[in-house]
């Protein structure tokens, strides 16, 4: 895959002006006021005052085409389907970006947690998927090693970064998902828990809407939430579970 790289060019516009001396006497005559007007509408046009504009333009509209470039590869996360559920023949299954949303309102409407910084959560969940625009949805039933997982989604990362054109932005999304990845943070726990209990949510409207037996889903979380919130979630989801039949 070819790679794209963004540079942006930072210009400093020089905006230099000379002073205009005028008594207030002048102000009041026409013809003051018209001479007045015209050396003003001169300076905006000279050589040097386009030059300005155009050092902002230039200066703006890499930024713009770094983001736009961005967006339209996140526009994947949008059109690929979750493979877990192609694989088990669910009838118009959630993609990527179905799954990150609703964890993003998951994060968003959880109970305050002391230490846990309920913002930092939903950008987590924004982006903990965001190298799949790239690399597809690779699950464990695909036989790829998770070193090798991880080099895939570590590369399609800093090729996403390097799109947006580098910067505080992108360094902080990268921050994020080496967080999530890393499970370095209580937010990181959070949202990886988060992501578990989308999952078999998700499998249990599935269940319902469509009749399919996704036992194996429940089977692979089981024991392995790490939070109180993601526990209680998880055994709420159970519960309707059980009570659906």
């Amino acid at each position: 895959m070819s790679r794209l790289f963004c540079k942006s060019l930072l210009l400093t516009p020089s905006l230099v002006s000379a002073p205009i001396r005028f008594s207030f006497k002048s102000i009041s005559s026409p013809s003051s006021t018209s001479r007045v007007h015209r050396m003003a509408t001169e300076a905006s046009s000279s050589p040097s005052s386009n030059a300005d504009r155009e050092a902002t333009s230039s200066s703006s509209s890499a930024p713009a085409s770094s983001a736009i470039d961005f967006l339209s590869l996140c526009h994947r996360l949008k059109t690929t389907k979750r493979a877990g559920w192609v694989k088990r023949d669910v009838k118009d299954p959630e993609s990527i970006a179905d799954h990150m949303y609703r964890m993003g309102l998951m994060a968003l409407i959880a109970s305050d947690i002391p230490g846990v910084d309920r913002d930092k959560c939903i950008k987590i969940a924004l982006v903990h998927d965001i190298a799949e625009a790239i690399v597809g949805d690779i699950t464990p039933s695909d036989g790829v090693p998770k070193a090798e997982k991880s080099r895939r989604e570590q590369e399609a990362l800093d090729h996403m970064c390097k799109l947006l054109g580098g910067g505080k932005i992108a360094e902080e999304i990268g921050e994020l998902w080496m967080e999530y990845e890393g499970n370095s943070s209580p937010e990181a726990k959070i949202v990886k828990d988060l992501d578990k209990v989308e999952m078999i949510l998700q499998a249990l409207e599935y269940e319902k809407d469509q009749g399919k037996d996704l036992e194996e889903f429940f089977q692979s979380t089981a024991g392995k939430f790490q939070t109180d919130l993601g526990k209680s979630w998880a055994s709420e989801v159970a519960s309707r579970r059980k009570k659906q039949g």
